[in-house]
């Protein structure tokens, strides 16, 4: 019976270090996918400045000359 209870609360201690680690990993992936984000926003951002440059850019290059 005693050799049972000292089993159980090693395995609880194991458990409990085990959901430790795993919450270590969830956070520290939610902060890479946070900055990911950010990243993701600023290159879209750039992204959509170029295109609209370029748009702007072309509208004010005359036609070729075959035209």
């Amino acid at each position: 019976m005693n050799d049972d209870i000292v089993d159980l609360q090693t395995r609880l201690a194991f458990q409990d270090g085990l959901l430790e680690e795993l919450n270590q990993v969830v956070t520290d992936q939610q902060k890479q996918i946070d900055r990911l984000e950010l990243m993701l926003a600023a290159l879209k951002a750039q992204l959509e400045t170029v295109q609209h440059t370029q748009m702007i850019a072309q509208s004010d290059e005359p036609p070729p000359p075959h035209y």
